[in-house]
């Protein structure tokens, strides 16, 4: 398996949850301005979407969306707790979750990035994510992880997207719990060896 990747993108969490499985993979890394491989490849070549991450299998398909290719990869091994079943019940409560960090924390931070955006709508998108720290914070306080007590693909999701608070000068320390919670899975040697990696 290829992961197509770029330093601090969304990728990282497929990135992570790779290590935590143990599995075979070779990392390339993609020029996200100019969408070429560090090889040369054209990247557009490989995922015409144009961004990260992309997970390129051994029979040649290319699996594209952070949140399909972190459920694929969980169900690759049944000895890992990072995802329930299929067509359980806990099942649909992770989807549920992967959904809220992609339509909610991924989308609400994105817009951050954009050069000089005006000053009220950041504080527009700072309004409704702050709301949503809140709702994490209030989950947080209840159990160690999304899922339960069991680090799973929907927390290295969680953690990568957060960790882009630091760009946009949004400390954590009004919501200490989820601020524990980050800093709890940053330490895990998968998330180090990942971050290690990609030089971030």
């Amino acid at each position: 398996m290829k992961l197509y990747y770029a330093p601090n993108t969304c990728s990282l969490s497929p990135h992570i949850v790779l290590r935590e499985l143990g599995l075979s993979f070779e990392l390339v890394r993609v020029d996200n301005r100019h969408k070429t491989t560090e090889a040369g490849e054209d990247f557009l070549a490989i995922n015409p979407k144009g961004y990260v991450a992309a997970l390129a299998l051994a029979d040649g398909s290319v699996l594209t969306e952070g949140p399909a290719i972190l459920l694929y990869l969980a169900d690759l091994s049944s000895q890992t707790a990072l995802a329930p079943p299929a067509e359980s019940w806990e099942r649909y409560r992770l989807q549920e979750w992967l959904a809220f960090i992609n339509s909610e924390i991924h989308a609400g931070l994105a817009p951050l990035f954009n050069e000089r955006p005006p000053e009220t709508a950041c504080d527009l998108f700072r309004d409704k994510i702050f709301k949503r720290f809140d709702y994490l914070e209030g989950v947080l306080s209840n159990q160690s992880y999304l899922m339960g007590e069991s680090f799973g693909v929907a927390d290295a999701y969680l953690y990568t997207v957060t960790g882009w608070c630091r760009f946009f000068g949004i400390a954590l320390d009004p919501w200490p719990v989820l601020a524990s919670y980050v800093e709890r899975i940053g330490d895990r040697p998968a998330v180090l060896a990942a971050r290690q990696a990609e030089g971030t």
